[in-house]
């Protein structure tokens, strides 16, 4: 019996895998040489998106789907089960590699690996008093209707087009001015933000620094860099990305970044075995293993304990700015996923550029370093590309380097995240834009701030 049980499901795999070699390029969206990683990495990343779309943004299944498919087209193929009651996303492609991810109060999901039932013992504060009520114009009193008119013009014209923006927000003078949601989406909407994460894990080290307990010129950063030329690596380095560690940011099968996201314990597995690949300062490499590599260091400086890391980020962080519409994801170690999961609402992402415009002040209170918010926006010394800071995209490298957005301020720079989202802040205009969507391709990013910029600067905004 057991024999027959065996060829037939050894004639089951054989029929399956002859079918993903024929459709696997085409129907799958990856190559059958990663077949094994490209199954495991379509199910994590299905159960771990599809969990925090559901139980942290709230989207219905069908938009879940459409969201999951414009990365890959396996996520149509892939099956997902909904198990409310327990708030877990189960996924599984052609019935293989069964991936779950568990949603948690105030952590939001994470997948379910060996060791991840710890979390269910952290203890997270979601609700918090805060003595700031701002951006000011939570009740619209400070909206410049000609200004609004046009950035709901804009929103309209996105969707039409079929781009897909959830979420307009202008901030000038530190009033929201002009503010829009697509349908099914409003201001306490907790939108992923993908790599803007990045620029709140330099954020959480500013705080950190505020409160003298780093350095960005700090070396020996981790126990298993201390007997090699990896342990005179800075922060600095780390958050300008240019530490010359190799790390391959290429998001496919098989990569170092997927590796990362969706089959590793911690996201910060991957690059802490990165090797020196460059002089270090000498090259900026674009690295979500770098920002992990942030998000373990402040995991250490806290104890390498979750339950003082998140203590941390809800006293130290959230609280001071208010953002009570947000939540940090952790990996199923207990760090934070610094490169990618910060869900917040609009108004929160639009404080974190409010507070960096404002030179790291909330209201009166210094929240961080003047000198770390102005270091912050400052070119790297690297010879490739210089205009990029702490997890900051710059407009302008210096030197009269050419300008990355021409028709945008040269001091603008900016939060960026996958599917085309941004925070812009503006100092010398005391502005701040906030774009949310799931835009696959290009987007008229530059063109839509440059057009409501130039109408607030006509002398029609109210004080």
């Amino acid at each position: 019996m057991m024999k027959k049980i065996l060829l037939s499901l050894f004639v089951i795999l054989g029929l399956l895998f002859a079918v993903l070699v024929a459709k696997a390029p085409s129907v799958l969206g990856f190559s059958i040489w990663n077949l094994g990683h490209a199954i495991d990495v379509s199910t994590a990343m299905s159960s771990k998106l599809a969990c925090s779309a559901k139980y942290v943004t709230g989207l219905n299944e069908q938009q879940i789907v459409e969201d999951l498919a414009s990365y890959s087209p396996a996520a149509k193929v892939v099956t997902l089960n909904y198990d409310d009651e327990r708030k877990r996303v189960t996924a599984t492609l052609f019935g293989l590699a069964n991936t779950s991810a568990q949603y948690r109060q105030g952590l939001g999901c994470s997948l379910v690996m060996k060791g991840s039932e710890k979390l269910d013992n952290v203890l997270v504060k979601t609700s918090f008093a805060s003595k700031q009520t701002w951006p000011k114009a939570s009740n619209n009193e400070h909206i410049n209707p000609l200004v609004q008119t046009l950035l709901s013009d804009l929103l309209e014209q996105d969707n039409a087009e079929e781009l897909n923006t959830r979420a307009l927000l202008m901030i000038q003078k530190g009033k929201i001015i002009a503010e829009q949601y697509a349908e099914g989406i409003n201001e306490n909407s907790l939108l992923l933000g993908w790599s803007m994460a990045k620029s709140f894990t330099a954020i959480m080290l500013g705080r950190m620094q505020q409160l003298g307990m780093v350095e960005t010129s700090q070396m020996s950063l981790f126990p298993q860099w201390q007997q090699d030329k990896r342990a005179k690596l800075t922060l600095k380095q780390l958050l300008q990305m240019s530490s010359g560690l190799a790390f391959d940011e290429t998001y496919a099968p098989g990569s170092d970044a997927t590796h990362m996201l969706f089959t590793a314990p911690s996201a910060s597995d991957v690059a802490i075995v990165s090797e020196l690949e460059k002089e270090p300062s000498s090259f900026f490499s674009y690295s979500s293993g770098a920002t992990n590599l942030l998000n373990r260091f402040v995991h250490q400086q806290l104890g390498n304990s979750t339950q003082a890391s998140v203590n941390f980020l809800i006293t130290e962080v959230f609280a001071p700015l208010n953002m009570n519409q947000s939540i940090f994801e952790t990996d199923s170690s207990g760090i934070f996923v610094g490169s990618s999961y910060l869900y917040a609402s609009a108004r929160d992402w639009a404080k974190l550029g409010l507070m960096m415009v404002n030179k790291g002040r909330v209201g009166d209170s210094a929240f961080l370093p003047s000198e770390w918010v102005k270091s912050a926006a400052q070119p790297n010394n690297s010879d490739n590309d210089k205009r990029y800071g702490y997890q900051f995209w710059l407009n302008s490298g210096g030197d009269n380097s050419d300008l990355r957005w021409p028709s945008l301020p040269q001091d603008a720079y900016a939060m960026m995240g996958n599917r085309m989202q941004s925070v812009m802040m503006i100092p010398s205009h005391d502005t701040v834009f906030v774009r949310l969507g799931w835009t696959k391709g290009e987007y008229p990013m530059e063109q839509h701030y440059q057009q409501l910029l130039a109408l607030a600067s006509q002398g029609v905004n109210r004080d």
